[in-house]
């Protein structure tokens, strides 16, 4: 039996993308449009930029503006550009709002302010008036583990009522919290891919994931098995893939780091770097990755 999908503003199948650099650090454009290619040919209907995958924290704002205009270039008339504007600013998030706007972005995404620690107030003020400064539609982040502070349910209330804000991409995992998210209106996105299946029962729209560089097409598949109502084969496609989550996302030195270093094996792109404080996985780490990818049948 096919159930109703629930809308999904952004696409269903998005991943947190990497930024590629050269080996001295700079930003290498051509290798990053060439993810975005991988990607929109994998499965995908929408690329999140700049996020934590994408080592915002380390990119200047002109760097955000390349990176976003090169993979627009590069997929733009196929995929959703969600374009990550949150910083623990709120002025420097309005300045890459704004630029992500002029340059096309078909959607922010805004987490909460983090290191700073705000009130629930401050929360929402953030969220407000980023939001408000272009016309762009907003995808809210709340993942407590990297910012210290977890959105009210009182201040998605409030957010909600915002025009542009229209998801959220929750990393919290309280699937009774994202279903009254969804009674809110928000349509909600998993930000964690092994709870991807879990909030699919919950009535997410979709995942925004990390996994997704190298598992667009399985994900992909997961999602359209549930929606038809086949949630058996979907627990099979999502068990296949359970080596791979681990591989990627179950080490300490995950994210960036292991989302390049699988691009690599798989031979989308030349280097695994990444920018200090992160540093690039060793051939011990590489290994153990790359088992984990042939156990899942990626590579």
């Amino acid at each position: 039996m096919t159930s109703a999908a629930p809308d999904a503003p952004f696409g269903r199948v998005l991943t947190a993308m990497a930024t590629a650099f050269h080996e001295d650090g700079s930003l290498d454009l051509d290798a990053t449009a060439k993810i975005a290619v991988h990607l929109a040919d994998n499965g995908h209907d929408g690329i999140v930029l700049s996020g934590t995958t994408g080592e915002s924290p380390t990119t200047t704002v002109e760097e955000d503006g390349q990176i976003l205009a090169a993979v627009k270039d590069a997929v733009g008339d196929r995929v959703t550009l969600v374009a990550g504007v949150g910083t623990n600013t709120t002025v420097h998030s309005v300045e890459l709002a704004k630029q992500a706007e002029k340059l096309g972005a078909d959607g922010l995404l805004l987490v909460t302010p983090y290191y700073n620690k705000p009130s629930q107030k401050g929360v929402l003020h953030h969220f407000r008036q980023v939001a408000t400064a272009t016309d762009v539609p907003v995808m809210l982040y709340d993942v407590p583990s990297r910012t210290a502070t977890t959105i009210a349910l009182e201040t998605y209330e409030q957010a909600i009522e915002i025009e542009s804000v229209v998801a959220v991409k929750d990393a919290v995992g309280d699937y009774a919290r994202g279903v009254r998210l969804t009674q809110l209106g928000y349509a909600v996105y998993s930000g964690d891919d092994i709870a991807t299946l879990g909030w699919l029962a919950h009535g997410a729209a979709g995942v925004v994931s990390v996994l997704g560089h190298v598992a667009g097409n399985q994900i992909k598949a997961m999602i359209d098995a549930f929606h038809a109502g086949d949630h058996a084969q979907a627990l099979t496609l999502f068990t296949r893939m359970l080596p791979a989550i681990d591989a990627v996302m179950g080490v300490p030195n995950y994210g960036a780091t292991t989302a390049k270093a699988a691009l690599q094996l798989l031979g989308v792109t030349d280097n695994r770097t990444v920018r200090s404080p992160l540093v690039e996985l060793d051939d011990d780490e590489v290994a153990a990755l790359r088992v984990g990818l042939e156990a899942a049948g990626l590579i």
